[in-house]
């Protein structure tokens, strides 16, 4: 077992509160736009803050940051690479050239006080060479995944002299980074949390830099980690319960039903949407346990025997997950596949019958679903197994809650269920998509041959994780008032 990935924390310009989970002390900063007129002051001595790349975390973060730092004398601008087919988006957001605001991304990364590196995994390795060749010294510069810093220290390589290095990571993708920072305006608090991580302090200002980062970007809560700990937690739980176990839960939940003989519709609504609608919203709003007591008596059997014979099949998967990209294998497929995605794209995995069902249920505004108790079970034993393996190997409670629980039920799911499971999969970042590529088929397997089998067969399952007695159950209700304000509102 590794020690806690839970570092301590201070600030000279946000107040840090304790949290106790689990009888463990974990450090925080409650964030909020009332924090804003706090920023700049945190930002002493910043007078750009250069975002590198538009993609789905850019476009958020430079938009949030220039909202939030609206009235300082700090200027946000974005800088792309030459031809880049994002610069039109990035000026109609009012990014321009002529006052500075949109620039090449070299001269950007040269000028820019706080860098702030959010360009795709696989440009990050190709780029970054060039970048901290054209930062100045006493610069910051600005991750939000650990993926670049793990690249580094497995090809040997080092960190720019002379600059802090933070990492500010939303738990959630850009497009909830933006919306829950615009319902924010009329509410406090409406963010995605956010972890945060000071990989090398030049000159003792690192941790504030990082702190006012993600405040601005309209984070409810702010929690501590490490480079190396975000980059394992984010990489295995977007290959796990966030992304690709859902996506094989989906499809053998989806395929059991069908050859029970239940209708297409009733199907979903018993699978995918139940999973994206009932299941996510019962958890966000009252936990794990909520989820379970809203079990009818007469099925009580059938989730437990689900969530029994589903734990021991998801466990190994998550375990031989967690390994893959502790060893830098899961990392460096990533970048090879990189190599490869020019020459032959992913193409959309919404072709199957399911995904068209979905398509036709949403055309008619039926987005409802159905707890089945068979999913349920399976879901919470897949949720459950990828807590217990991030525990294990020395994770902090509140990264886990985050990373297994928060961003899957205030995030993703919420947008799984407006625009469908498939549709997240096609859409989310190169490096999470080939994760749950890779990894979705090897759960759908385990699913259908292991855990639905056993339960159909009426086989005895093989002893599980107690879920009454699980401590994330406390942990939960302690980060209860941490998540945000509103519920995500999706376009």
């Amino acid at each position: 077992m590794t020690t806690n990935h839970c570092p301590p924390l201070s600030s000279r310009h946000f107040t840090i509160e304790e949290v106790v989970l689990d009888g463990a002390i974990e450090r925080f900063v409650r964030g909020g736009r009332h924090l804003f007129p706090r920023l700049a002051d945190a930002l002493e001595g910043i007078e750009e803050i250069g975002v590198l790349g538009w993609g789905s975390q850019g476009r958020a973060q430079a938009l949030n940051l220039r909202d939030a730092l609206a009235g300082t004398d700090i200027r946000v601008t974005v800088g792309l690479r030459a031809g880049s087919a994002s610069r039109e988006d990035a000026r109609r957001c009012g990014f321009i050239a002529a006052d500075g605001s949109l620039g090449e991304l070299s001269d950007v990364a040269g000028r820019a006080d706080l860098v702030l590196f959010l360009v795709s995994d696989a440009a990050q390795v190709e780029l970054h060479g060039e970048v901290f060749a054209r930062m100045k010294r006493g610069a910051t510069l600005g991750l939000s995944h650990g993926f670049l810093i793990s690249h580094l220290a497995n090809a040997g390589e080092g960190l720019p002299a002379g600059v802090n290095v933070v990492g500010v990571c939303p738990k959630g993708m850009g497009l909830s980074v933006r919306r829950l920072f615009e319902q924010g305006t009329t509410k406090d608090g409406a963010g995605i949390n956010v972890s945060v991580a000071v990989e090398q302090d030049a000159d003792g200002r690192a941790a504030d830099v990082a702190l006012a980062w993600a405040i601005g970007l309209g984070a409810p809560f702010v929690f501590t980690t490490t480079m190396e700990a975000e980059f394992r937690s984010d990489l295995f739980g977007e290959r796990g319960v966030l992304l690709g176990a859902v996506h094989g839960l989906a499809e053998s939940a989806y395929r059991r039903l069908r050859d029970q003989g239940v209708g297409a519709d009733e199907a979903f609504a018993r699978s995918a949407a139940a999973i994206t609608g009932p299941i996510a919203q019962t958890i966000s709003r009252s936990g794990i346990e909520g989820l379970v007591a809203a079990i009818l008596p007469a099925e009580a059997a059938s989730f437990e025997c689900a969530y029994a014979a589903t734990y021991q099949p998801c466990r190994r998967v998550l375990e031989e997950i967690y390994d893959e990209v502790v060893s830098g294998r899961e990392l460096a497929g990533v970048i090879d596949a990189g190599k490869r995605l020019e020459r032959w794209p992913m193409p959309p995995i919404e072709r199957t019958s399911m995904w068209r069902v979905g398509a036709e249920r949403r055309a008619r505004g039926l987005n409802d679903g159905e707890l089945d108790p068979v999913t349920v079970g399976a879901f919470v034993a897949t949720m459950i197994a990828q807590i217990d393996v991030l525990r294990e190997r020395g994770h902090s409670w509140s990264e886990i809650a985050n990373e297994s629980v928060i961003e899957a039920v205030d995030s993703l799911l919420p947008y799984m269920r407006a625009r469908g499971i498939a549709y997240m999969v096609d859409s989310c970042s190169t490096t999470a998509r080939l994760g749950a590529r890779r990894w979705g088929p090897i759960f759908e397997a385990a699913y259908t041959r292991e855990a639905f089998a056993a339960v159909d067969d009426g086989a005895a399952p093989p002893a599980a994780r107690s879920l009454e007695s699980h401590p994330i159950h406390g942990v939960l209700t302690a980060l209860r008032d941490f998540r945000p304000s509103v519920d995500i509102a999706v376009a």
